[in-house]
């Protein structure tokens, strides 16, 4: 296994061949649409389904997922930066959840390894602040609503704006 967090993640993605990119209809900021405009993403690969979100190809895979890996990697959506981290929003309070191997086998690796897992769970927390303040209320709900099964809940963290203010 190559040596740093990211080398090892990225091997262990490689070898997973997408099963995170099966059904999961990231959501995107504001911010990442135009990071895809600014880098040459065609618009179609958007859809406005409650939420605005990745397509996906009619067996379910995410339309930027080709041979088990994501087209658009270096600028992936938020929660595919927050990896095997998902969200839901209750209360002003951000929450956590931690997928199951069964869902993502960079899990048992991130268990075995705290430095790991503190790297990513950051990673995960900025990345998930960032669209959770970003997107409209309204979103937000049809998010909050989709089952997240095969999950552990490791942290809720209290949202404040931007200015230092609970929205």
């Amino acid at each position: 296994m190559p040596g740093s967090f990211e080398e090892t993640a990225e091997a262990i993605c490689a070898g997973c061949g997408g099963k995170c990119c099966h059904e999961a209809h990231p959501p995107l900021s504001p911010a990442r649409i135009e990071e895809f405009r600014a880098r040459g993403v065609p618009p179609s690969v958007i859809e406005f389904v409650g939420y605005t979100r990745m397509k996906s190809h009619d067996n379910g895979m995410c339309i930027m997922c080709s041979g088990g890996k994501c087209r658009v990697h270096a600028f992936k959506p938020e929660t595919c930066v927050a990896g095997p981290f998902t969200f839901e929003v209750q209360d002003h309070t951000l929450r956590l959840f931690l997928k199951h191997e069964a869902i993502c086998p960079l899990v048992p690796y991130l268990k075995e390894d705290a430095d790991a897992y503190s790297s990513q769970f950051r990673m995960a927390v900025r990345s998930l602040m960032a669209l959770v303040l970003s997107i409209p209320p309204h979103e937000l709900d049809v998010i909050n609503r989709i089952p997240e099964p095969e999950t552990e809940l490791v942290a809720e963290i209290p949202i404040t704006s931007r200015e230092g203010k609970t929205p």
